[in-house]
């Protein structure tokens, strides 16, 4: 495992970090972890990466106990709250960032430009750091964290700042790290996006791992579908079994079955067609990341 995690426990006082969390990523994994402010996800990447000591429990990176400096040469960390030297430009404090990695100055002379390309900061190499916009600091922070090609990405908040042409760029240079091997490890607000990106996600709340596994088991199917039909749908029919409301799609109903089971829509469709009307739409409903969150909220109150 890349990341393992065994009851661990972050006390400040009587405030409870982290409150028996256990978790493990496995190698080549993007990991998505969610929760409000205040839930423990930040302390926990800062255990995981030797910044803080637990109180109890255990933790390893790949494959040792935390806080090794070897482990630490493998791991690439954008914090959410990062500071840049702002009188530096992007290349001279990828320069100054590489030979503290450690890299050679041909190594620094190849991979400098290829970040600053794919980040979409190429063009900008004369420009200080302090006019650049929070996106464009965003997008050098990661420029930074890939730089010695890390085994593992601790990512706090990514796209954060960064336009909807950007974020879906940085979502492609992750996948594609992810196809190379790297582990991801992403802490995030914008759950469609932790939806699209991330293998598996674990979510948090006051310290406590409350929910995880992958996206496909945690945003299984809804009991309901989306449909549509040519022309206008009746008032008066006798929908028994079923019910029909206007959904928050253009044009679309939300069907909602009194059985799960498969031949209830079949038994929909062919009433619909008894009384003349002809499909033009149907899908499942399935659930998102943002439903399942928010339930958990409703459930637990405000700290999820």
């Amino acid at each position: 495992m890349v990341v393992s995690v065994n009851n661990l426990q972050k006390h400040y006082g009587k405030v409870h970090a982290l409150d028996g969390v256990s978790l493990q990523v496995e190698p080549g994994t993007l990991f998505g972890l969610l929760g409000q402010n205040g839930a423990g996800k930040t302390t926990l990447i800062k255990i995981l990466l030797g910044l803080v000591a637990p109180t109890a429990g255990s933790a390893n990176l790949l494959g040792e106990p935390v806080g090794r400096p070897l482990n630490r040469l493998e791991v690439g960390y954008l914090p959410e709250d990062h500071r840049l030297p702002e009188y530096h430009t992007g290349p001279s404090l990828l320069e100054f960032y590489g030979a503290l990695q450690g890299l050679t100055r041909p190594e620094r002379k190849a991979r400098i430009p290829y970040l600053l390309e794919i980040l979409g900061l190429k063009g900008r190499e004369k420009l200080r750091i302090r006019g650049y916009s929070k996106g464009m600091k965003q997008r050098l922070g990661l420029a930074q964290a890939l730089l010695h090609r890390p085994k593992v990405l601790f990512l706090d908040e990514p796209t954060d700042g960064v336009d909807p042409v950007g974020r879906k760029e940085i979502r492609e240079l992750l996948l594609e790290e992810k196809r190379q091997g790297v582990t991801v490890f992403v802490n995030s607000h914008l759950l469609g996006e932790v939806e699209q990106l991330c293998d598996r996600v674990a979510i948090l709340r006051k310290g406590t791992l409350v929910l995880q596994g992958t996206v496909a088991e945690l945003t299984q199917s809804k009991p309901t579908w989306l449909v549509a039909f040519d022309g206008p749908v009746p008032e008066n029919l006798p929908w028994n079994l079923d019910k029909l409301e206007q959904s928050e799609c253009q044009g679309l109903l939300r069907l909602f079955l009194d059985s799960a089971a498969p031949e209830a829509i079949d038994q929909f469709l062919s009433k619909a067609s008894s009384h003349g009307l002809r499909l033009r739409h149907l899908q499942r409903e399935r659930g998102s990341l943002e439903d399942l969150y928010l339930s958990l909220a409703d459930r637990g109150g405000p700290a999820v």
